[in-house]
């Protein structure tokens, strides 16, 4: 990539996008999502992209294609001693910890196996607990991460509820993850689905918000222009700790995101 050619990506989008094109909806084979990852890194809107994610089924395939960006486990309970043997060799960025029964055991064992200067989040399960896993996770050196979409109905959480996370991990200074349902920048109805998507735009902005209430009305908009009016006006410092709280999220299309973006008016055409 010729470097004087690189896209200016602003603070708010640095390092937002995580590659999932491996997992549902996208399902794209290992062979072609490396090639695909190593291409965002070159591309313009480099600075956009982070890790690309991989479950543990598919590591020792991915050491074989020798990767030589970072990549991001995803791991169930119980295996992450097993994940980073078959990453050996790679350049494990973070560790995405699935969703468990018990969110201490889960930091437990990250606690005792990760090692120094890798990340993790776990991922929290959907449920009247959710305060119980924010509070396992408080003071500890990992993320939250959420579920804010999926194959079904029912994968997409409420306005309410997804504010409800929000507002818990900001009580905790526990900054966060997403995943799943954000391919867009501003919540809509999908046309053949009926479900209800939220924005990735619409959750950086309720993420700076102070109140509950503020992260529904938010959470809520479904007009671009007054979004991205909202994104213009926010401070250095607003964005700053945005990005502190809502840390990336999880996608199996980076450029659809950007293209949103770029028709907002927010970042120049990928």
């Amino acid at each position: 990539m010729d470097l004087g050619e690189a896209m200016n990506v602003p603070e708010l989008y640095r390092g937002l996008f995580d590659d999932a094109a491996v997992f549902p909806p996208g399902d794209l084979p290992l062979a072609e999502a490396v090639p695909a990852h190593r291409a965002h890194r070159a591309a313009r809107y480099a600075a956009a992209v982070g890790p690309l994610l991989a479950p543990v089924d598919l590591l020792a395939e991915l050491r074989e294609l020798e990767p030589e960006f970072e990549v991001g486990l995803v791991v169930g309970p119980g295996r992450l001693a097993e994940a980073l043997k078959a990453a050996d060799g790679l350049r494990v960025a973070t560790v995405e910890y699935a969703p468990g029964p018990d969110v201490r055991a889960a930091v437990a064992e990250l606690d005792a196996l990760l090692p120094e200067g890798v990340g993790a989040a776990v991922e929290l399960p959907r449920s009247e607990r959710l305060e119980d896993g924010l509070d396992a996770l408080a003071g500890t050196r990992y993320r939250a991460k959420y579920r804010t979409g999926g194959l079904g109905y029912a994968a997409f959480p409420s306005v309410t509820e997804l504010a409800g996370f929000l507002r818990g991990c900001a009580e905790r200074a526990l900054p966060y993850k997403c995943t799943a349902g954000l391919h867009h920048a501003v919540r809509h109805t999908d046309l053949g689905t009926g479900y209800e998507h939220h924005g990735f735009l619409n959750l950086l902005l309720a993420a700076g918000s102070p109140s509950r209430e503020q992260a529904v009305e938010l959470l809520a908009e479904r007009d671009g222009a007054r979004l991205a009016t909202a994104v213009e006006s926010l401070t250095e410092r607003q964005i700053l700790d945005i990005r502190a709280s809502f840390t990336s999220f999880g996608t199996c299309s980076i450029t659809e995101p950007l293209e949103d973006l770029a028709r907002l008016g927010l970042l120049e055409t990928p």
